[in-house]
Formats: structure tokens, sequence, C-alpha cells
């Protein structure tokens, strides 16, 4: 089987859905991401590349690394130009953490905003441990239509903003934290059997799948 037959895109999920293709690049070899850029390429398209791992960009022919924008904190790559922002539009998302340590699944959020052409405002380490940070920022989170809050440990960053504004919030459970967060599943139970009504929670430090759910939300501009 030639690295062709390994790679099947589907290139009509743009006209089905409004999204382009991504592509999980984790465990992909050099090759079969080549082809798969070489099949964008062709078409003239553009592809959202995550999980992306340094030593894979490093990886690819100087062509390929020339038509990329990569971001290594949220290890994605834009193949192809971004959908422009619109100027002077103002941010109708934003992307919360609690801590630090949850800054690359917020940052693969953002990117596939921006990706999409969305703005979207980064509120970061504003956890519960220090609550008055996040205090000093509500009265922005409730001019947002979405927040994308991302937490480990407990999630309890997740109740709380969604007590607290009224726009739709969509939780990133993140595998951040020790011992019982057990990867993640403490923050992903924590962030489901939430008593703040309406919020939304999406798989484990998919902070891609967060962005997608924002943007069906918000629809077209």
């Amino acid at each position: 089987m030639s690295r062709e037959d390994e790679v099947n895109m589907d290139t009509g999920r743009e006209a089905r859905l409004g999204f382009d293709e991504a592509i999980l690049c984790g465990s992909k070899s050099a090759d079969q991401l080549g082809t798969i850029l070489d099949g964008a390429y062709s078409r003239n398209g553009r592809l959202l590349l995550t999980r992306m791992e340094q030593e894979q960009v490093d990886a690819l022919s100087g062509d390929h690394r020339g038509a990329l924008d990569y971001d290594p904190a949220s290890r994605t790559g834009f193949f192809g130009e971004a959908r422009a922002q619109e100027p002077g539009v103002k941010p109708r998302v934003a992307v919360v953490t609690a801590g630090s340590s949850d800054v690359p699944m917020a940052r693969e959020a953002s990117r596939t905003l921006a990706y999409y052409g969305e703005p979207c405002l980064e509120i970061f380490d504003v956890g519960v441990a220090g609550l008055h940070r996040l205090q000093e920022r509500v009265e922005e989170l409730r001019q947002m239509r979405v927040v994308i809050a991302v937490a480990g440990m407990d999630a309890a960053l997740a109740s709380v903003v969604g007590g607290l504004v009224p726009g739709l919030v969509v939780v990133v459970p993140t595998s951040v934290g020790y011992g019982v967060v057990e990867g993640g599943w403490t923050a992903l139970r924590a962030s489901l059997v939430s008593c703040a009504p309406g919020v939304v929670v999406v798989n484990i430090d998919n902070g891609y799948g967060a962005a997608c759910a924002a943007l069906r939300s918000l629809g077209p501009r």
C-alpha cells in the first residue's frame, strides 16, 4: 500500500458543515503529512493542522514549511491563508483558563477561532484559587456570546463562570493536575455535573472541539 492509499481527504466538508477538514497530526508520518499538504496545495485549499509537534514540522519539505503558520504553544498549523478577520470587529468569544498550565489547550481553541476569522478575547490564569482575578474581568465576559472555560484539577472555574455570565459556556476539562485528577477525568466529571444551567462540555483537552462548538453556535456574522 502506498502512502497515497493511506490518505482519503474529506474535500466536501466545507460545503456540508462550513468547516475545512482539520488534520489530527498525532502519529502521522512525515510522508503522510506531505501527501496531505500536496493534496491541499493542488486544490488551492487550506488546512488546519492540530496536535502537530515541532519534530513533525521539521521533517516537512522546505516548501511545506514555508507555507505553514505554526504555533508551538497550541501545536497548531495553518496551511494556506486563514480567513481574514473583519477590521474593527469586536470579539464575540472569550477563552478563559483557570491556570497557566491550561494555556496550550486554550490556545488550540483561540487558534481554531482565528483560522476561521473569528477574533477572541483571551483571559488566562484566573482560576478560583484567586477568585478576585476572575471578578476583575467579569464585566468583559458578560459581553461575550460564548465563553470557553478551560480548566483542569476540579474544573471549578466552569461552574463559577456558568453562574456569572449569560452567554453560552463551553467547558474544556484538561488533564492538568496531580494524582486523582486521573488525566482529566476528575475535571470532566465535575464539569458534567455542574449545577450552572446550560453549561456544555467537550472532551478532555479538546480546545479544537470547543472552538467548533462556539462557531456552530455563533453562525455567520
